[in-house]
């Protein structure tokens, strides 16, 4: 039971980190700050969309493999 809580826990590294790396890639596409969070957020979506797609393919792969 401790084991399933750990592991997502971790996901929640994940929401700083996709905040962070958008934020840091519209500031290098921009130089206001309206475009920047607006490229920011169009970016955020799109990495977090990304890897959505990437977990169903790995967790179907790993579902059929067993």
């Amino acid at each position: 039971m401790l084991l399933a809580t750990t592991i997502y826990n971790q996901l929640w590294f994940l929401l700083p980190l996709v905040v962070a790396v958008s934020l840091v890639y519209g500031a290098t596409r921009h130089e206001l700050m309206g475009p920047i969070l607006a490229h920011a957020w169009r970016f955020g979506l799109w990495v977090l969309a990304f890897i959505a797609v990437i977990f169903v393919v790995l967790y179907v792969l790993a579902t059929w493999v067993v």
